[in-house]
């Protein structure tokens, strides 16, 4: 039976349970279950500390986890990236006091507070600075203001808690994170059960990022219109009923939606439609 981790809590579980779901599995939780069986699928879910996850699929004690890329990298376990999940994006920054003028390259000898460890450590011997690493498990934004650290490097979303304690973003971000899922190694992923959930997995998340639009032109506009859709490969092209038109239908990109079909409807389209894809596979 293959076993997967999702996170139990945090940002990336209700994100991880969608996905999950809209992949096909049976996940039904009645209250706080450690593990939930899809037996239809021959499937195990196991809900883990999402910093834990990286952990046990490294070790081989679990087949593939969803965790973030930052607490993958911080936990310093040797499993792999097989895909990225779309969700749960964010910036590793470093964060000071709004009047300091302190940059990531002044930080020798400070005191940095984080719950990412690891990751400071590293980008700081990569800038040849060294440092005074306070590992806190939540709540890095007050350390500043308690006097527990000059500065401090944590997960960025918006911005906004930042904000709220007094700081500002400095520097660029160390690294960009977002939900992943993850194997011990890429030939581990390629065992059947593994490789049916990641192509089950990839269908969702590739089907969230398109949409497919449909639309009627006459002959004379068909190639002008077909420029604005070139789908992936080439738009599939029907005659209609009413000589000289066509109906037309591509795949489109989800964030060029509405300037598609700005042109589109400049060209002379008519009857434009729009419909979400459930999945695929390209």
């Amino acid at each position: 039976m293959l076993k997967v981790a999702l996170p139990n809590k945090g940002t990336l579980s209700d994100e991880s349970m969608l996905l999950v779901k809209e992949a096909g599995y049976k996940i039904r939780l009645e209250g706080r279950e450690l593990l939930v069986s899809d037996i239809a699928n021959d499937v195990e879910f196991l809900f883990l500390r999402p910093r834990d996850i990286a952990v046990y699929v490294a070790d081989g004690i679990i087949d593939l986890g969803i965790t973030g890329r930052d607490l993958l990298l911080d936990s310093g376990a040797q499993a792999v990236e097989l895909r990225a999940l779309g969700f749960g994006k964010s910036r590793f920054c470093y964060a000071v006091p709004n009047e300091s003028k302190l940059q990531p390259e002044n930080f020798q000898g400070l005191r940095i507070a984080t719950s990412y460890p690891s990751i400071v450590a590293a980008d700081m011997q990569k800038r040849g600075l060294e440092v005074e690493i306070v590992k806190l498990d939540g709540a890095v934004e007050i350390s500043v203001q308690l006097g527990v650290a000059d500065a401090i490097a944590d997960v960025v979303e918006s911005g906004t808690t930042l904000r709220q304690a007094g700081l500002k973003i400095v520097g660029e971000p160390v690294l960009y994170s977002e939900a992943l899922l993850i194997a011990r190694t890429a030939e581990a992923a390629k065992k059947p059960q593994a490789l049916t959930f990641l192509q089950r997995v990839e269908g969702i998340v590739v089907a969230r990022k398109y949409l497919m639009v449909e639309y009627d032109v006459p002959a004379d506009i068909l190639e002008s219109a077909c420029s604005i859709t070139p789908g992936l490969e080439s738009p599939t092209i029907a005659p209609l009923s009413k000589e000289g038109w066509f109906a037309v239908k591509a795949m489109i990109e989800r964030e060029s939606l509405n300037q598609i079909i700005d042109a589109l409807k400049e060209v002379g389209a008519r009857g434009i439609i729009v419909s979400d894809i459930r999945t695929c596979r390209i």
